[in-house]
C-alpha cells in the first residue's frame, strides 16, 4: 500500500477528510515543484467552519492552536495532492515544515503549537512524515488567523 492509501485509509478511519486545495489569496503560486522537490506555499489555518482566527497568549489555548495547526497540515496535504494531480503516491516524505504562529511576545509554546501539523503528518506518513522544522511567533498573520505552516515533500 503506497503513501496515497495510507493517507485516505487513515484520514477515513480518524473521521477527517481533505479538503479542496485553497486558491492562493495573492500574487504567488500555492505550490512549486523544482528538482524534485514539491514546496508548498503557507496554508493559513482554516476548517469546514471558516479561518480559525485568534493570538495565541491572548485569546487562544495552546491546544486550539495546535487544532489549527492540523487543519493547516490538511490543507498542505490538500495542496500536495492538487501538485501531484491527485496522486499522492508521487510523495515520498515531507522534508521540512515552517510554522508561524500569532502570539503575544511572552507566548513560548509556538513548538507546541506546530506540533499540531509535525503529529498529523508523523501519523498519516509513518517513518516518510518526520521532519526538519521550525516553529516561529508572529505577532500577526494574514486574515487574523492564528497559525501559518508551509511545507517541503520530496517527490519520487
Amino acid at each position: 500500500m503506497g503513501i496515497a492509501a495510507n493517507i485516505e485509509t487513515k484520514l477515513a478511519e480518524m473521521g477527517l477528510a481533505l479538503p479542496e486545495a485553497p486558491k492562493p489569496a495573492a500574487n504567488y503560486e500555492p505550490f512549486v515543484i523544482h528538482d524534485g522537490l514539491l514546496h508548498v506555499s503557507g496554508q493559513i489555518s482554516a476548517g469546514p467552519d471558516g479561518l480559525i482566527t485568534g493570538r495565541l497568549g491572548d485569546n487562544m489555548t495552546t491546544e486550539e492552536g495546535a487544532k489549527a495547526a492540523r487543519a493547516c497540515a490538511l490543507s498542505l496535504l490538500a495542496q500536495a495532492r492538487a501538485a501531484c494531480d491527485g496522486d499522492l503516491d508521487r510523495v515520498a516524505r515531507l522534508v521540512k515544515l515552517t510554522g508561524f504562529v500569532a502570539c503575544t511576545p511572552d507566548f513560548t509554546e509556538q513548538p507546541k503549537v506546530i506540533n499540531g501539523a509535525s503529529d498529523l503528518m508523523a501519523e498519516l506518513l509513518g517513518e516518510a512524515g518526520r521532519h526538519a522544522r521550525a516553529a516561529v511567533g508572529v505577532a500577526a498573520l494574514p486574515l487574523g488567523v492564528a497559525v501559518e505552516v508551509e511545507a517541503v515533500f520530496a517527490l519520487a
